[in-house]
């Protein structure tokens, strides 16, 4: 009966260690690399975009006082608003007063609508690369879509209770954020490529080599010319 001998590769994680920070130096500069150039393709590559928000307060009837019926009324009547301030007839609107060269469904995946938990409250926030271009997209969303809800649904308009702002920042890129994933992403690839490397590497370098590769015993050990030659040099130098 014969035996089928199977082999196993001895991970020596000392080994990996010390391979590791006998380059340490070169994993610094790849991530410090990575991270410039992450930097660089958020800076000069990546379009910014900009966006600006305005809210709308849902009315479910003309009354001063505000009741528990009247929230979740409210709640529910933000759902259908939501989805009417999407529609084409809106939007195609919204794109003729601002004679714009875009069609309903670049526009459309623009817009982000938000209804807060509990209240009558709508956010229509619009993403773009010109910040006045979204303001201005912002608003004319609101006052199209009020007049639009009033008419067709035969009920009190939404009330604009904020228009939107200029944005003076960028929501995209994160310039940060994209430096330290640039940063990680170069530790991560140089650190794994010398790990990888050094597992690979399975040439004799010691006598404990021989014996673990080959099974044989070692009864002598050649020295190195140059490794001898240097060692003297030192103790000669020690000497003087």
């Amino acid at each position: 009966m014969e035996y089928i001998r199977e082999e196993y590769t001895e991970i020596n994680l000392k080994e990996l260690l010390y391979a590791l920070k006998k380059r340490i130096w070169l994993v610094l500069a790849v991530g410090l690399l990575s991270g410039c150039l992450a930097i660089g393709y958020a800076k000069f590559l990546v379009t910014p975009i900009y966006s600006s928000t305005s809210s709308l307060l849902v009315l479910s009837k003309e009354t001063t006082q505000t009741s528990m019926a009247d929230l979740q009324l409210g709640s529910q009547l933000a759902n259908d608003y939501s989805l009417l301030i999407k529609s084409r007839p809106v939007l195609d609107t919204v794109i003729q007063n601002l004679d714009l060269k875009i069609d309903y469904k670049t526009l459309k995946a623009d817009i982000l609508i938000q209804n807060t938990e509990d209240t009558r409250l709508l956010y229509l926030t619009v993403q773009n690369s010109d910040p006045i271009l979204a303001k201005e997209l912002v608003d004319e969303l609101a006052e199209v879509s009020s007049r639009y809800i009033g008419d067709q649904m035969e009920v009190t308009p939404p009330k604009i209770i904020e228009t939107g702002e200029v944005a003076l920042y960028p929501d995209s890129p994160n310039i940060m954020k994209t430096a330290v994933l640039g940063i990680l992403a170069g530790f991560v690839i140089s650190a794994g490529s010398i790990i990888l490397l050094n597992l690979m590497n399975d040439t004799v370098k010691t006598e404990d080599d021989i014996a673990k590769y080959l099974e044989l015993a070692t009864f002598a050990v050649v020295p190195d010319k140059g490794s001898a030659r240097k060692s003297k040099r030192k103790e000669n130098k020690k000497g003087r």
